[in-house]
Order: structure tokens, then sequence, then C-alpha cells
């Protein structure tokens, strides 16, 4: 017989979502503590699968580095779950006995997932974790790239959650997946909001959907290199991030703007780092392997190391090379190295001053409109105030790895693999994506004042012109 998949994949989320809106009902009632005792138990069962995961991944999608892949998802299921367990996200989480006024943490409901096929496992995990710390049912449409990836460890999840007491449909994944199969998960009634990320395609249904959205993936982030900096460790920090993955890190550097007093001593530390300069015709041929003529990555393209990259568009490099560089002047829509480099490639500018560079920036962030990343290297606290005053993005990072101080590894930024930034002004919010993004709060106030006593004594200070009182504003100086 046949089936219509995408008729199968409809029906199929619609039963999802029924079944998490049931289970939601029972995890809405569960404490914190007994959230805490399901996330501990999720997070050591699939700990015990990361390199597997990692190969499966790398194996199904062709993108990244595996033994990378192993310490993204080492660092979900080792640093997050760490953070996670002092986090309050539903019942009391704070009280101010001063003011007399109580937070109480409520979770959204049920909760639509999509993730990217760049870092499949790692973001999967990550949101089931998230999830259901913040008791939130939650329905996965795994990436069609990456079903088989996304599938095994949330089995792993979901076997060792139920076991643990995780009302069943409180986490689930659907098995059929078509885009209209997704698009009946997000414009479900049940789905109370979608985390959506490194899907720019999704972007436009979830906004559609009426939903709250919160959208992360991959941004086009700068990085400027000041001539205050330590210019050694900025350009160890920059090489070592973009390669990092094969360039394919949410936060990661896809261009570099230098100051141009340092140019020298920066290329000459990226060259003995493994960066190749491209000549420009070395350039234009790259670019023509990694964008097809409407601007969209070619099909295994993206994640593949720099050596590889260099045999393909048949340049002659080092047996070192670890990052290859294209030389700008100027940013444009038509130039493939203004978009996001989704390979260990970068962009290099050199401009005179910060003000200058200052632009570029601007120039490059506006170019993708995505709000994501900046990071700037520098010692002149003024330049690094004035970048996070005019740049508007999600987050500035300072004297870091734009891959690692993204998501909370070598700063002290919420761990997070899901990194949002209000694309094209649809997502919610810009923050490093944590629990506490999936909870409302509901205040409690005690009355801590008689309505006579918090009444304003101004009286004689709003007169008519005659140098009476107005009524009605007496009534409503009575009734404050």
């Amino acid at each position: 017989m046949i089936m219509d998949k995408d008729l199968v994949s409809i029906q199929e989320s619609r039963v999802l979502m029924e079944n998490a809106a049931k289970a939601q009902q029972e995890l809405a009632t569960f404490s914190q503590e007994k959230l805490d005792t399901i996330v501990e138990v999720m997070a050591v069962s699939v700990s015990k699968q990361v390199e597997s995961l990692a190969k499966i991944s790398f194996e199904e999608t062709g993108y990244g580095c595996w033994k990378d892949k192993v310490k993204k998802n080492q660092f979900v299921t080792q640093q997050v779950p760490t953070y996670l367990r002092s986090l309050k996200c539903v019942g009391v989480i704070s009280k101010d006995d001063e003011q007399r006024t109580i937070d109480i943490g409520v979770p959204f409901g049920v909760l639509a997932g999509l993730c990217p096929v760049t870092s499949p496992v790692s973001t999967t995990i990550y949101k089931a974790l998230i999830a259901i710390k913040s008791g939130n049912s939650i329905v996965f449409s795994p990436h069609p790239h990456a079903t088989k990836c996304i599938k095994a460890a949330l089995d792993c999840m979901i076997e060792a959650a139920e076991e643990s007491g995780l009302p069943k449909g409180s986490l689930a994944y659907m098995d059929t997946v078509t885009k209209d199969g997704t698009k009946e998960l997000l414009n479900h009634p049940s789905t109370s909001l979608i985390l959506l990320s490194g899907v720019p395609g999704m972007v436009e249904l979830g906004r559609c959907s009426g939903k709250p959205v919160i959208y992360s993936g991959t941004g086009n982030g700068p990085v400027f290199i000041e001539r205050s900096a330590d210019v050694r460790q900025a350009v160890q920090d920059i090489v070592s991030s973009k390669v990092f993955d094969n360039g394919i890190s949410p936060s990661a550097e896809h261009s570099i703007i230098v100051d141009s007093c340092i140019e020298p001593q920066v290329r000459t530390l990226m060259q003995e780092q493994g960066a190749y300069f491209m000549t420009e015709e070395e350039s234009c041929t790259l670019a023509n392997l990694l964008f097809s003529e409407t601007g969209k990555h070619r099909p295994g393209m993206v994640g593949v190391s720099a050596k590889q990259l260099a045999t393909r568009a048949n340049i002659s490099v080092p047996d070192n090379v670890s990052l290859l560089v294209a030389e700008r002047k100027y940013v444009a829509k038509s130039d493939p190295y203004s978009r996001e480099l989704l390979a260990p490639v970068l962009a290099y500018y050199v401009e005179d001053d910060w003000m200058n560079a200052c632009e570029k920036c601007i120039e490059l962030l506006l170019n993708v409109r995505n709000a994501h990343t900046l990071t700037i290297h520098s010692n002149n606290e003024e330049v690094i105030l004035l970048f996070a005053l005019k740049k508007s993005v999600g987050r500035l990072l300072v004297n870091t790895p734009a891959s690692f101080g993204g998501i909370g590894l070598t700063t002290n930024l919420t761990p997070s693999v899901s990194l949002a930034n209000r694309a094209y002004g649809q997502g919610m919010t810009a923050d490093n994506v944590s629990p506490s993004n999936l909870i409302y709060i509901r205040k409690v106030a005690y009355g801590v004042r008689q309505v006579e006593k918090a009444s304003l004594k101004q009286e004689s200070t709003i007169q008519d012109h005659d140098g009476s009182i107005n009524a009605v504003q007496k009534v409503i100086l009575d009734a404050i």
C-alpha cells in the first residue's frame, strides 16, 4: 500500500502534541527536585554515548570533525548539568521578605523543537535537558539530514527519563519528518513555544504560527583585533576557534578586521598558526565552490577542512594548513566572503583605526541582519565599551575565542549551545538560551500599606486658576 508521507507526518504531529499536552498536565505538578532527578538521569545516560553519537552525526551529515563533536557533546552532558543543578525554574524561585513579594516559575507548556544539521546531537541533548528542567514537554522535528543521530540521542534520554518517572509523551520526536508535518507541529493549538535552531528556512513558518519563537543558529560574527590587544594571544584564539569543528560552531568568527598598525604582525602570526592567505584568483575559485549562483551553500562544502577545500579548489597549500584567508576591502551583498562562511575560511579586512573598524563590523552585521555575536581583542576599555554600545548583537565577546566564549566555556555567559539572536526581528530574545527562557514568572505581592496612607499629599500644588483644587484631580490623588 502506498502511503502519503505528508499525511502520515501531519497525523503523527497531531498525536504527539496531544500526548505531550496530556503529559504536561502531570509534569506541571512536579517539584524542582523531581525534575532535577530526571534531568540528571538523562544527562548521565547520554553521556555514555557521546563518542558514538559524534561519529554517527559526522557519518550522517558529513559536517565538521567528529572529535570536536565529542567535545561539544561532553560540554552539554557534563558542564551544562553542573550549571543546571543550582538553578530554580519552577515553584517558588525567589522570595523577598522585606518587599513582601514572591516569584513563582511556571512552565510555558508544550515546546516544539527544531535542531540544526551542523550540531544536531549537542543541540538536541541541550534542548531536551532544559525543557524538562523547566517543567515543559517538548516534541522534536528532527532535521531531515540528521534524523538518525537526533533520534539515537533522544531514544537514549527518553528511555532513561521515563524509567525515572517522566510522564510518557513529555519527551518525543516525529518519526516521519516532512515540511507539512513540521508545519502542523508548529501550528498545533497545544504548542506554547517554538525552539528553532539553525534552520533559517523555518523561521517564516514559525513567525506565521503566531507562537512565540526563540531563534538560534550560526552567525556571521566579525572579530576585531585592536592595536592594544595581546596580538599573539588574539591570533591563537581566533585560529583555534575558527578551525574547531571545521568552522560551524554557532558563534565562530567569520570575518577578521585588523588595526593597520599591527597588520604585519597579525599576518605573520596567522601564517605560523597554519593560515594560508589566498590570492584573489584563488579566493574567487573557492567562493564559487562554497556558494551557488543563488548565494546558498553548496552541498558537501559546509564543515569541510581547509586542506580538503584547497584540494577541491586546486589550490596548492602547505601541509600544515588549517585555515584559508581571503583578503577583502569592501562589504557587499554580491561578495560571498561577506556572508556566513561555515568552513575554516576567514574574510580578512584591514582598517586604519578602531572607528573605521567599528563601521566595518556594523556593515558586516547589517549585511546579513543576524544580530548574533561580535568579538573584540583589545585592552582599551573605552574602545570596548563603545563597541558594546554601538553594535546590534546579542553578545559581545572580549579577548576570548568566539566558538568557546559564546557558549560559556571560556566566559561566564550561561553555558548553552543554543545562542539566540533576533534574526530578521523574529526571535523573542538574544540570550544564551537557558531554562529561564522557558518559563514565565507569576508575581505574588502582599499588601504593605493602606489606601489612605498611600495617598499623595500634594493637593496644594494642583490648583485651578482661581486657587481651588480641580475636583477630578482631587479624586485621582485620593485614589493613588
